[in-house]
């Protein structure tokens, strides 16, 4: 999902007011993603690496520590650790979901190959646990490799679940927890962690981070049925093109009479689109009232998000994760 159309930018304030170490997360970035035996782990991860984003997760680990007054250097391994993860994790989800384009450019699989990808994909996660490892502090290690393997459940579940009309709501918030909403939680997590912070508060963190990923998500996906595709960059209607179930077709499934259920097995079980099916199921899902509640379940995490905070210190940067919560979901309150 993109976040560069709400009318404010609370991750471009906390870019502002932690450049200086996200400047330190950048060139650690690119020191250890070097190689000096296989110069293609470098051109494939710096294709990546520099063709933008946010660096909305590394940022999180930053603000959190910063906020609980962590004023060491372990917080910028962390970061970096965070975003190796992130990294790894879309080289190999480029070749899973066999993609050719990423923001806007083609993809490292494209460019080079499957293989070139994949094993990127494990050399950064390899760079990512020794960088974990740098502090010397066991709960972090535990935190983030748990968070690697919960990624990959995510990934691995999406599979099996992917194309099955069977699949409840249930299924799908385990997938996305896995997708999205895990790196988000260890991102805040750990920042609170290496700050010494008591266990309610890190436990806070955790909140924070999980719900507002959990929300990104959601309404990543409705704005795929419901957005405006010049805003998003998305064309309308792709999660149902690639037969992705996502929230507000398994709540329109879950709805449907018989004929509804025939041309969701017809359109997503097997795959037989026709002209006009994406009208149709755009109308269904209105019909059927999955896309306002799709559109209710995002602002009720963005709000479980915002909760999360108030037994955290009082400080600036707890405003602008705030700000951030409702941020994302500003696009379609």
């Amino acid at each position: 999902m993109g976040l560069d159309n709400a009318v404010t930018k609370p991750h471009e304030r906390l870019a502002a007011l932690l450049s200086e170490e996200m400047a330190a997360v950048d060139r650690l970035i690119r020191e250890r993603m070097r190689s000096d035996y296989a110069p293609r782990i470098e051109e494939v991860a710096a294709h990546i690496v520099s063709a933008g984003g946010k660096r909305l997760r590394p940022m999180l680990t930053i603000a959190a520590a910063r906020m609980c007054g962590y004023d060491g250097p372990y917080h910028v391994y962390l970061a970096a650790t965070v975003e190796f993860i992130h990294t790894a994790t879309l080289l190999h989800d480029d070749v899973v979901d066999e993609s050719g384009q990423r923001r806007g450019r083609p993809t490292a699989n494209l460019l080079w190959d499957n293989k070139s990808s994949v094993l990127v994909g494990d050399y950064l996660f390899a760079r990512s646990f020794q960088l974990m490892v740098a502090p010397g502090n066991l709960q972090v290690l535990d935190i983030l490799s748990n968070a690697a393997a919960v990624i990959a459940e995510g990934e691995v579940l999406q599979l099996t679940a992917a194309r099955d009309l069977a699949t409840t709501e249930d299924v799908y918030f385990k997938v996305i927890r896995g997708k999205t909403a895990a790196l988000f939680a260890a991102a805040t997590e750990v920042g609170g962690v290496i700050a010494g912070m008591p266990e309610d508060q890190v436990r806070a963190l955790y909140t924070y981070g999980d719900a507002l990923g959990v929300g990104f998500q959601i309404v990543d996906d409705l704005l795929d049925v419901a957005g405006d595709a010049k805003a998003t960059g998305k064309n309308i209607g792709d999660d149902f093109r690639e037969r992705k179930l996502t929230l507000p077709i398994i709540k329109a499934v879950a709805a449907a009479d018989d004929e509804e259920r025939a041309f969701w097995k017809r359109t997503i079980a097997k795959g037989d689109q026709r002209e006009g099916d994406l009208k149709h199921a755009l109308d269904l899902m209105h019909r059927r009232g999955a896309i306002e509640a799709t559109r209710l379940e995002a602002l009720a995490w963005s709000a479980r998000a915002k909760e999360a905070l108030a037994c955290l210190p009082d400080h600036e940067i707890r405003d602008m994760l705030s700000d951030l919560a409702d941020y994302v979901v500003a696009r379609i309150s």
